[in-house]
């Protein structure tokens, strides 16, 4: 049977056509419909029990922050009353600005930060899913709206109340509870944060496991071009 000039076969009628193909990208089977809505259910519900939790720490510090409060206005004065000798001590102040006499006579300015704050954190708290964020933001809101109480509701008016401190720090500064769990809130953030734990309970060397393992080995569609043939010539 004579064959082409250019050395192909000649058509076989009855031959079977074959296909050739690379390699074939494994696939993972699709995930049960009725796995993925437990696993829904039981996220909704853990973000609920975190949820309630900050509410329940914010609404414990603003009620301990304004029944202490109300404590110093009718137990104590401008007099200093040593607790742990100069290192602290009780004072009952009314301060018109922020921590340390910061920002005083922008009263107004510090309730509008104070309500933002309070916002932001409402608004953060609806994919919350990390116990220790719960913690800290309810520290943080708790404290927020202490202070926030004074502003709205004491004297001299509404938005422009002054807030009560009572705890001294040796001669630095005079502050309360609330102020307390701010700064406790504050370095649980700096804490988290530096872990690389985000409000979704979520870590970034976990996004990047995940980003890493999307890259499967054996998968010629994740090898840049030309890279195999790179490779043989190495090992050649």
């Amino acid at each position: 049977m004579p064959h082409s000039l250019d050395g192909d076969l000649p058509d076989d009628p009855t031959a079977t056509p074959v296909t050739v193909t690379g390699h074939a990208a494994p696939t993972s089977p699709s995930p049960d419909p009725a796995d993925v809505s437990d696993a829904a259910d039981d996220g909704a519900r853990r973000r609920r029990r975190l949820v309630v939790l900050l509410a329940t720490i914010a609404a414990g510090v603003l009620a301990v922050d304004q029944a202490t409060k109300v404590w110093a206005l009718h137990a104590l004065d401008g007099e200093r009353r040593d607790v742990l000798g100069d290192l602290l001590g009780l004072q009952l102040v009314f301060n018109p600005g922020a921590a340390l006499s910061i920002a005083t006579g922008q009263t107004w300015l510090l309730t509008v930060v104070a309500v933002v704050v309070v916002v932001v954190i409402a608004r953060v708290a609806r994919r919350i899913g990390s116990t220790t964020w719960a913690v800290a933001l309810g520290l943080l809101l708790g404290g927020a709206l202490g202070n926030l109480v004074d502003r709205l509701l004491r004297d001299p008016g509404f938005g422009r109340g002054y807030v009560i401190d009572f705890i001294a720090y040796l001669d630095w500064f005079v502050g309360n509870v609330a102020d307390i769990a701010i700064v406790v809130a504050a370095a649980l953030v700096v804490l988290l944060v530096g872990r690389g734990v985000g409000v979704d309970g979520t870590r970034d060397r976990d996004a990047a496991h995940d980003a890493a393992a999307d890259v499967t080995p054996g998968r010629t569609d994740d090898v840049p071009p030309g890279a195999s043939d790179d490779a043989e010539r190495a090992r050649g």
